[in-house]
């Protein structure tokens, strides 16, 4: 009946659910938390690896060879003799020199996170006994991204080892020029390449090694200015980023493009050299070059 269609209809009870109270075998029970200081997970294959041995390794995945980001000291450990470092301009850091909104908390908060007060070390050490001018880039530093401070020690270091007749390792790992910097972080592009030009025309031996990411303005100078330009497996090397290029040709770009291992295809990279063998290889590209 049309009567039954608009008849008021019994409510109905819903029943509530209970929160179930934790027993006493629950009470004081702690959620599981990831303990870093005993494990650390892969970013390559995600496998669960033990944080010693990890270290050992280089902080490189023995299961799939993934070659994580690793702070500029530590590069230093890894392939300069030990008790062999002496830094130049340590204390060089950067100023707000266009009243950048933001850019003094920024460099603090790098400056603690990172515990350094620039995006670069440089300095002198031996290379199984061999003289060698070093610089590492720091990632962990506003993405290793290169203001004034940062091409002034680079600049200063290639002179350096131009005046003392030894070669220049640079590991490069940057977001590229320092925005908040504007054209005074663009000119270092150019500062560090004429300072390379003279250590060039004196004969030297002049060795980029990229890492991951190695980006922007670091890309368009001293990155791909090598005599041999070396690589880090996987590394990510390029101008722009591909999300972006793909944005600007409107193309879907090939697979593993701007990765170390396409760009040693195309003759961009001379060489990619696995992080645990690398000590080894300069060694012998330093000996080769070797000027007495």
């Amino acid at each position: 009946m049309i009567k039954d269609i608009f008849r008021k209809k019994k409510s109905v009870k819903i029943p509530v659910i209970k929160k179930k109270e934790s027993s006493s075998k629950d009470n004081g029970k702690k959620p599981f938390k990831f303990d870093t200081d005993k494990y650390s997970k892969c970013k390559g294959c995600e496998s669960m690896l033990i944080s010693g041995e990890f270290k050992n390794n280089m902080y490189v995945c023995p299961k799939c060879g993934f070659h994580s980001v690793v702070d500029g000291r530590k590069r230093i450990g890894m392939v300069i003799d030990k008790g062999t470092f002496t830094e130049y301009d340590k204390d060089a850091k950067s100023i707000d020199i266009l009243n950048f909104p933001g850019y003094e908390k920024k460099l603090k908060t790098s400056i603690d996170k990172s515990g350094e007060v620039e995006a670069v070390i440089t300095g002198q050490g031996k290379i199984h006994g061999i003289d060698t001018i070093i610089c590492v880039m720091n990632p962990k530093f506003m993405m290793g991204s290169m203001g004034s401070v940062v091409g002034e020690k680079i600049a200063l270091a290639i002179e350096k080892a131009t005046e003392k007749k030894i070669p220049v390792l640079i590991f490069c790992a940057s977001g590229g020029a320092r925005m908040q910097e504007g054209i005074v972080s663009l000119m270092q592009m150019g500062k560090t390449s004429a300072a390379l030009k003279r250590h060039s025309d004196a004969g030297l031996l002049y060795l980029p090694i990229l890492t991951n990411p190695t980006t922007g303005g670091v890309t368009a100078s001293f990155a791909m200015l090598g005599d041999m330009i070396i690589a880090e497996p996987g590394a990510l090397i390029g101008f722009a980023g591909p999300r972006v290029i793909e944005q600007t040709i409107r193309q879907k770009l090939p697979e593993g493009f701007q990765r170390s291992e396409f760009l040693v295809e195309k003759g961009f990279v001379d060489k990619i050299v696995d992080r645990r063998e690398l000590k080894e290889f300069l060694y012998r590209i330093l000996g080769i070059h070797k000027v007495d």
